[in-house]
């Protein structure tokens, strides 16, 4: 989601996604949805109008991380035996490409200029090669920012999930007759592989700059590890609750210990692994929320306000910060850091999601029920 998707998983998927034997409603997940991109959000919105939390809203860039855990959950849980990849790459371009480039037209007169102005950082000059390579979801291999954030800024995670797609069939493949056993171990080397190149680049020794697709790779192979420990049959009966507690404190220590490293045990390790951490307390909240799903409990994220929200939530990503900024150069920010600032919240908040719902209504799902074909 920073821009992040943020990418809103295939329509085989939360609201209708079901094991190889059953069809099993996870809907939650939708709802969920919706808050990862909120979050972002509020990233965005500390740059226009600042509340006095905003150091703890910086972390919202980590809703990106939730929404690849949950891309890979969602593609294991509804896939299909029998699926051929060709099937899946047409869906998959159905589901991600129309919206992107519609969003990616008003996105250019935001953030270009052939002449930027000085004092408004997010507008750069007219790039061709940025633009063209963000029109095709290849900025996110680029470690240069502007052209990973190049065209649409969002579109960087949507370059992620590209790569994600382009090698998933194959792995559904290799993981299809894995058990509990073959999943814990497939989110354990994915989260100690993914921190020890961390940990190894930065204390110990020069290790080349991964690109962001592989950087990011471990979130989306504990997405797939979970999906298959809950398709063995294992489940938990830990209540929903403690997934958004483990959420929120782990939220709170990480703040913390981004401001004060000294005072944390740990702590610069901790800041180095911030991505690794996040992978497991989604990945864990993921599991308790489709773990209820699947036990029939009640839940609040099936209401139709949080479910269609969630449905638009895609959409809401790769339009929101550019109503953001365009309300930013058109009225500038709004200092000094401020609770009334909330206003401001709910004003773009309101703006985007009317965006949002358009990009939905007349693109998202429309092309998206016309390009994916019924085989």
């Amino acid at each position: 989601m920073a821009a992040e998707d943020v990418v809103q998983p295939v329509r085989d998927n939360p609201e209708q996604a079901a094991s190889p034997s059953a069809a099993t409603r996870v809907e939650s997940l939708t709802g969920l949805r919706w808050w990862a991109a909120f979050f972002v959000f509020t990233h965005h919105m500390g740059y226009l109008a600042p509340l006095p939390i905003r150091e703890f809203l910086k972390l919202g860039t980590s809703g990106v991380t939730f929404f690849f855990v949950l891309s890979g959950f969602v593609l294991t849980w509804s896939a299909r035996p029998g699926t051929s990849a060709g099937t899946f790459y047409r869906r998959r371009f159905a589901r991600i490409v129309p919206a992107h480039v519609v969003a990616l037209i008003p996105a250019l007169f935001v953030f270009y200029r052939f002449d930027p102005p000085d004092n408004l950082f997010w507008i750069k000059p007219v790039s061709m090669t940025a633009i063209v390579l963000s029109l095709f979801l290849l900025n996110g291999w680029s470690n240069n920012p502007d052209i990973l954030y190049g065209g649409n800024p969002a579109s960087w995670t949507l370059s992620i999930e590209m790569f994600f797609y382009a090698f998933f069939p194959f792995l559904y493949r290799v993981t299809a007759k894995l058990k509990l056993g073959g999943a814990l171990l497939l989110a354990a080397a994915a989260v100690v592989v993914a921190g020890g190149y961390r940990l190894t680049q930065y204390h110990w020794a020069e290790l080349p700059t991964l690109p962001p697709p592989l950087l990011h790779a471990a979130a989306f192979l504990v997405g797939i590890a979970i999906a298959i420990a809950l398709r063995s049959g294992w489940t938990t009966r830990l209540p929903a609750w403690t997934g958004y507690l483990a959420i929120g404190v782990g939220l709170l220590v990480l703040t913390y210990t981004f401001r004060h490293p000294g005072k944390v045990p740990f702590g610069s390790e901790i800041s180095l692994l911030q991505k690794e951490i996040l992978t497991l307390l989604y990945g864990f909240l993921i599991l308790v929320v489709a773990a209820r799903d699947l036990r029939g409990g009640r839940s609040l994220l099936r209401s139709k306000p949080l479910v269609a929200l969630g449905q638009w939530s895609y959409s809401f990503y790769l339009v929101h910060a550019t109503v953001l900024y365009g309300i930013r150069e058109l009225h500038g920010s709004s200092e000094p850091v401020s609770w009334l600032n909330l206003t401001w919240y709910a004003g773009v908040g309101a703006v985007s999601i009317l965006a949002s719902w358009l990009l939905y209504k007349f693109v998202e799902h429309p092309l998206e029920l016309k390009l994916r074909g019924s085989r």
